[in-house]
């Protein structure tokens, strides 16, 4: 699936009335600081290009590290009051990243006007970009990564599905930030575990902070028992293209959630390793962690121990078992 701004560099690059300099378009018109997709010429090199005031100063030197993009001052020959900031991709390899990266960063200062807070949001992004450039180098993600994958954006596009407020549902999505929970917004949490074969029903708890509820108001766990078939069942790209197509009329959310897939390591050109395997859904159960839920919580632990590793097998404790409804109830009415 071709992205927005992927579409509008190529039509730029098919301009041949323009040779020289920088070409310009607006990305969308309800994006409210001066923020362009831009081309510069005669090197076709695709980039972000923001307007600013010449007052404002920024450390180029400061962002060097980025070694697929560069920065780079531009005047404004029409008004000797403003510049640009480039962003320019270096690397034509990286393509599919610089374009979700270029995405996410317009959507996230789309309704800014301060120009000073235009400038700090986005040079608080760039400071991310190394990273993420980094994944581009990695491997595909192996079978545990896959599984918790799937799990993770299976119940994504269960909230997608029925809430109104999409952009709330992906900024609530925290386990490609590595955060202690996988959904968390506010007081209350949301972990997944996702569970294969014969011990379907035992999970393991990476840390004692995981289900720890000492900060939180309400928190749920989210067990999802799955069935791996090759060449059956729905694949992580099949995932991925519905909860696309799901936030079609949110390019927020959908460049949001680009953004986060490749937080997670999931690249366009690894896809080819993901269309094997088929998942199943053996079964699906919510609980609730609270009372005498097993777990292990900061405070239960004495003094030096710590990076807590354990298990837990949820036959014994369906009394803690919460509807599906309740849950999404919850967390939907949550302001």
């Amino acid at each position: 699936m071709t992205t927005k701004i992927e579409g509008i560099w190529k039509e730029l690059e098919e301009d041949i009335s323009f040779s020289g300099g920088l070409l310009l378009r607006r990305y969308a018109p309800d994006v409210l600081p001066d923020i362009f997709v831009a081309l510069r010429q005669p090197e076709k090199l695709r980039s972000i290009a923001v307007r600013l005031q010449a007052a404002d100063t920024i450390n180029l030197s400061a962002y060097s590290f980025l070694k697929e993009i560069r920065l780079e001052i531009l005047p404004d020959e029409r008004d000797s009051s403003a510049n640009y900031l480039l962003i320019l991709l270096s690397s034509p390899q990286h393509r599919d990243v610089f374009a979700t990266l270029s995405e996410d960063l317009i959507w996230g200062i789309h309704n800014l006007t301060q120009k000073g807070k235009i400038v700090k949001e986005l040079l608080n992004r760039l400071e991310k970009w190394k990273s993420l450039f980094d994944k581009a180098a990695s491997s595909e993600l192996s079978s545990e990564e896959q599984q918790g994958l799937f799990g993770e954006m299976y119940l994504l596009r269960k909230w997608i599905t029925i809430s109104s407020d999409h952009q709330r549902c992906v900024d609530s999505w925290l386990g490609p930030e590595m955060e202690l929970r996988d959904f968390q917004y506010g007081d209350w949490g949301v972990e997944v575990k996702t569970t294969f074969g014969n011990n379907h029903q035992r999970i393991h708890i990476s840390s004692e902070r995981q289900l720890d509820t000492s900060h939180l108001k309400n928190l749920f766990l989210y067990h999802l028992s799955l069935e791996s078939q090759n060449q059956n069942g729905e694949t992580l790209n099949q995932l991925r293209s519905s909860i696309l197509n799901l936030l079609e009329d949110d390019p927020g959310a959908q460049a949001r959630f680009r953004s986060k897939l490749l937080q997670v390591g999931y690249l366009s050109h690894h896809q080819t390793f993901y269309d094997k395997t088929g998942y199943h859904v053996r079964q699906e159960t919510f609980y609730a962690v609270k009372d005498a839920f097993p777990r292990l919580e900061e405070k239960d632990l004495r003094a030096g121990v710590g990076e807590v590793k354990y298990s837990i097998i949820l036959s014994n404790f369906s009394d803690f078992i919460i509807g599906e409804s309740s849950v999404f109830k919850f967390i939907n009415d949550y302001v």
